[in-house]
């Protein structure tokens, strides 16, 4: 009769403990045939023989100690399931971002006085006829009533007529990236000019469902072109800064106190007052881009010169300069690797901040205006109670504001977790 032993079961095996001891191989042991694991028989004093295995460290243990640092950090973050969520969310906003001329069912600045605040239509994709059942998605029809109260037209669902619909239907020509042509889209009608407002219209009978879309590639940009310039500067003026020390620090600090101090609502209501008028949408675009970085650099600067001050007289960089590295080779090749995945952590972050501030510049009439489509500029139409009243599919830019920054606050928080795997 034979056992296999592997631990003594008064001693239960530590979790934190990251080696094994093996066990030793009496004298007189031999290897047990067909045995896994190097086993060994060991005879007893009966004669029996006894499979004793060798305890060996977990693969998973193994890989902690010959593992890069963004493993590790990719390791760490991945148990982060609100991060992991988050980072997904913020993907598709992305994807949507990038293909938003496929996927808009039709050209965001397409008017229809016919159809102004014409309710959401749902898709149904079994229909049910007196000859059968089909799975031809379609949507209903509009018909048009007077509101006994406000005497006012409305639009109600016509359930007795229905629009087919499909999907890679063909409708307005567009350019994919501003080069590839092509009209199809990923749903619409099935014949060309038929009303379908998945998300309802606006004031003047636009699709709200084409201009969210159109919005989410403005909105979503404006925050990740900001967070890059904000990085350019942070990087350049706060490595600057914490490197030389002295009175560069001290001319870099008090300019980031200056900029810090100034008024932000004041300062937006002037710039909004002296831009011209006669600007076309993409300068506007471009203008509002550069005035959130230039205001939203300062917090990633201190950020930086805290770590070049702590890392300016660490060994690898006076190895560094004995080496004969340049200054500018020693701040980007040794010092700002060091804390890249801080950096990483802090740009996500902002990302969201930038949306919001756009948003809002937007929303109070002091960022992009229309014909620009953009969350702010959608939400503008929501300041009207009556339109709320009337309309209140307009307020769903917001619910894709909130998305939008809940998923981009929750990778970063992953990602600075993430950042100090040893933690």
């Amino acid at each position: 009769m034979s056992r296999d032993i592997t631990r003594n079961s008064s001693n239960p095996p530590d979790p934190d403990e990251s080696t094994a001891t093996l066990s030793p191989t009496p004298a007189g042991a031999a290897p047990v045939p067909g045995a896994s694991g190097g086993a060994t028989a060991i005879p007893d004093a009966a004669g029996a023989s006894t499979a004793v295995r060798p305890v060996t460290p977990a693969a998973d243990e193994t890989n902690v100690y010959v593992a890069s640092q963004w493993q590790l950090m990719w390791w760490k973050f991945r148990k982060h399931k609100l991060a992991m969520a988050g980072g997904v969310v913020a993907l598709a906003l992305y994807a949507i971002a990038l293909f938003a001329e496929f996927l808009a069912p039709t050209d965001p600045g397409l008017v229809s006085a016919r159809y102004t605040y014409a309710p959401p239509q749902r898709i149904h994709f079994i229909d049910r006829t007196d000859s059968g059942i089909s799975l031809r998605p379609y949507v209903y029809d509009y018909r048009v009533a007077i509101d006994p109260q406000a005497l006012r037209r409305t639009f109600v669902i016509d359930e007795t007529k229905k629009i087919p619909v499909r999907f890679f239907a063909q409708g307005t020509p567009y350019k994919l990236f501003g080069l590839i042509p092509g009209d199809r889209h990923l749903i619409g009608p099935v014949e060309s000019g038929r009303p379908m407002y998945l998300l309802g219209s606006d004031r003047v009978g636009q699709d709200v469902l084409s201009r969210l879309i159109y919005g989410t590639r403005i909105s979503m940009s404006i925050g990740l072109i900001g967070v890059f310039i904000s990085l350019i500067l942070g990087i350049t003026l706060g490595g600057i800064s914490g490197y030389y020390g002295g009175r560069i620090d001290n001319a870099i600090q008090r300019g980031i106190e200056f900029l810090i101090s100034i008024p932000r609502i004041p300062l937006f209501l002037g710039l909004a007052a002296a831009l011209p008028q006669n600007w076309s949408p993409l300068r506007v675009y471009f203008f509002t881009i550069l005035i959130l970085s230039i205001i939203g650099w300062t917090g990633l600067a201190r950020v930086v010169r805290g770590r070049f001050l702590s890392l300016r007289e660490e060994d690898f960089v006076m190895a560094a300069r004995l080496d004969g590295s340049s200054e500018i080779r020693v701040i980007l090749r040794h010092m700002v690797p060091s804390f890249a995945s801080h950096i990483i952590a802090s740009l996500t972050l902002a990302i969201p901040g930038t949306i919001l501030a756009e948003t809002a510049l937007s929303f109070l009439g002091l960022g992009l205006r229309s014909p620009i489509n953009s969350w702010g500029v959608l939400l503008q139409e929501a300041q009207n109670i009556r339109a709320v009243a009337t309309a209140p599919w307009l307020l769903l830019p917001g619910l894709a504001v909130v998305a939008a920054v809940l998923s981009m606050n929750f990778l970063g928080d992953g990602l600075r977790d993430a950042a100090d795997p040893y933690r």
